[in-house]
């Protein structure tokens, strides 16, 4: 019954996250988790919270979260914001930046919760196609004093935008805040982060959940130029002025001190990645370049859906995306070493005994 509803949740199309299916287990390939732990130094920092302290509320600065993050970037920590996953300091961004009397820009392909969030705070905008290899393309944004956003690595594509390719961008826009989310920047990517004090008008968004391996703990960050930290806050403080539990702020200061760790899991995923990429390419399918820790595909011969569904009756999920220009790719999740062997097993008995249909 929908009729106590207001006129914008009537209105809204939300987002629609990967399956998590509880009927059988399965090679959860899907979500873009990573496949490894958190750092032992962020159990044991989970561990040390858990006490008669948290009858207390938790700082609501985040102050030694901050702290680390700031640290570890060289930056002040007056040009950071955390919030409780990126997906929630990014809904505070479109709020702070953005308006009803201009279009906000974004490409036609990338993460569907930039158009439900312009429904839901009443934000006009404008999908900029990617171009024919499903590439952003920087020339086509230039500057008509709305903002912008894009992720780098693109999702679901995983392509990437150089360092250089970023300054175009911000050079020619530089009338309004220019939004690069880089939830997945550290599988082999760049991150606009050195270019913060050059432009005061971009802010860069990151997740704990992807490289760091704490998708449950939920905790995301944003740099940029004080002033724009200052609107984060502004919104933030009049919204919920504790967004961040005393866990996240421990976890996950422990995940950005441990710089080792951090390193070593993101290259094995790397490595996955690159071994993955080679072996589809010689049974037959197209790969995206992935700076990210999935692989976008698709077969000449074996469309997208009938895969997808083939995979998971036999156990494993992958995402598929019935969408115009996309419908006939997959989105590969890298999981580690045995679980893509089996995911490369299932994919070439499909390939052998299905009977190819016409691709879509």
């Amino acid at each position: 019954m929908t009729k106590f509803w207001s006129k914008a949740v009537h209105r809204l199309h939300p987002y629609v996250p990967g399956e998590q299916p509880q009927d059988q287990l399965y090679i959860k390939l899907n979500t873009n988790e990573n496949p490894y732990p958190p750092a032992p130094s962020v159990i044991s920092a989970l561990k040390s919270v858990a006490n008669e302290k948290l009858r207390l509320y938790p700082d609501p600065n985040c102050s030694e979260l901050k702290n680390a993050i700031s640290h570890y970037y060289n930056l002040s920590d007056q040009s950071v914001f955390v919030g409780n996953g990126s997906d929630e300091v990014l809904a505070f961004a479109f709020q702070a930046f953005f308006d009803s009397d201009k279009k906000l820009r974004f490409p036609d392909i990338s993460y569907s919760f930039y158009p439900a969030y312009c429904s839901l705070y009443g934000i006009p905008f404008e999908r900029v196609p990617l171009n024919n290899n499903l590439e952003v393309n920087p020339a086509d944004y230039t500057d008509t004093g709305s903002g912008v956003i894009i992720p780098n690595p693109n999702a679901p594509t995983g392509v990437a935008l150089s360092l250089n390719q970023v300054q175009v961008l911000l050079e020619t826009n530089k009338e309004a805040v220019v939004i690069i989310d880089e939830a997945y920047v550290d599988f082999g990517a760049q991150s606009a982060i050195s270019l913060i004090d050059k432009y005061p008008n971009l802010l860069v968004t990151q997740t704990f959940s992807k490289s760091r391996s704490l998708a449950g703990l939920r905790c995301g960050f944003a740099i940029g130029h004080p002033n724009l930290i200052e609107a984060l806050e502004r919104v933030k403080n009049s919204f919920n002025s504790y967004p961040l539990d005393s866990f996240a702020i421990k976890g996950a200061k422990a995940a950005i001190e441990d710089s080792n760790y951090f390193e070593e899991t993101c290259a094995k995923v790397i490595s996955t990645r690159n071994k993955v990429c080679k072996y589809l390419e010689k049974e037959g399918f197209q790969v995206l370049n992935s700076s990210s820790n999935f692989l976008f595909v698709t077969h000449a011969t074996f469309p997208a859906v009938s895969l997808y569904e083939e995979l998971k009756a036999q156990g494993v999920l992958v995402r598929y995306f019935d969408k115009p220009r996309i419908d006939n790719y997959l989105r590969i999740s890298i999981g580690t070493d045995k679980e893509m062997n089996q995911f490369l097993d299932v994919i070439t008995s499909i390939l052998k005994n299905e009977v190819p249909q016409k691709s879509k």
